[in-house]
């Protein structure tokens, strides 16, 4: 299947291209037009596809990327957007940390990561079609009532499947929430205990497709947002260490990618 998106490795061009479009009347029948495109799409890809996910996690996985390529053509149709990723995605198992500024960044990444997965509140896997796909291709479940133990669960059973090889590229948003374009939030400490309990490298992510698709999710502004995979971050270092590390990649990049986008905040 090919992919719907722009890779591009070329020096940045400080163009109105990289800039959001304006919002206009026809933003908001777009947005609603696109609302309506990705349920019906949910709707008949999640039904349609059960049988591959009911027995297998490649089956679901081969579900969840037809439907991801979905949601990214159907941003491009019916939004004017055109993603462009720089950087490589990581193919191996590790850790893939990013900034989060909207739905589209969780979208591209987890387009872009062949064996992507999340780890999710456990309500959330009980959504009808989202949560059951959501299990099959192997998202991690935390239970916050757990307190503290929660972590420990955690990083057992990445663990366990990295020893497997079944894990897949874990992405984890350090901020723990959306934020808006120039916001910075304290990274949690939960990224920091996984990455020092394992064995697992760190691919950074930085983005600005707060700028194009806002944290409320409205009006979505037409452009040409980026996500950029950054050099990957070894094992080895101390927890503090590497926390220091991510923040400065993380954050400087994405500020670069604003500032390309025309941000000035």
């Amino acid at each position: 299947m090919s992919r719907q998106t722009d890779r591009k490795t070329a020096s940045p061009r400080a163009d109105q291209t990289y800039h959001p479009g304006k919002v206009s009347p026809l933003t908001w029948l777009r947005t609603a037009m696109f609302y309506v495109d990705i349920a019906l799409s949910t709707l008949v890809l999640g039904i349609g596809g059960l049988p591959s996910a009911l027995f297998q996690r490649d089956g679901a996985n081969r579900v969840a990327t037809v439907w991801l390529g979905q949601m990214m053509r159907a941003i491009r149709w019916h939004l004017g957007i055109q993603v462009e990723v720089r950087g490589t995605p990581p193919t191996r198992d590790c850790i893939v940390a990013s900034k989060h500024q909207s739905f589209l960044d969780i979208l591209t990444l987890a387009y872009h990561c062949p064996h992507r997965i999340f780890i999710m509140k456990k309500e959330i896997l009980r959504v009808p079609i989202m949560g059951w796909f959501a299990y099959r291709v192997g998202c991690i479940p935390i239970d916050r009532s757990r307190g503290s133990d929660a972590m420990a669960l955690i990083v057992d059973e990445v663990r366990k499947r990295d020893a497997s090889n079944s894990l897949g590229q874990l992405i984890i948003y350090p901020e723990g929430t959306r934020t808006r374009p120039g916001e910075r939030r304290r990274y949690k400490h939960g990224v920091g205990v996984i990455y020092s309990q394992t064995d697992l490298p760190c691919v950074p992510v930085a983005v600005n497709m707060g700028l194009f698709w806002p944290k409320k999710g409205y009006p979505i502004r037409p452009g040409r947002p980026i996500l950029e995979f950054l050099p990957e971050i070894a094992t080895g270092l101390t927890e503090d260490a590497f926390m220091a590390q991510l923040t400065t990649q993380i954050e400087t990049n994405s500020d670069r990618l604003m500032a390309e986008a025309g941000f000035r905040g």
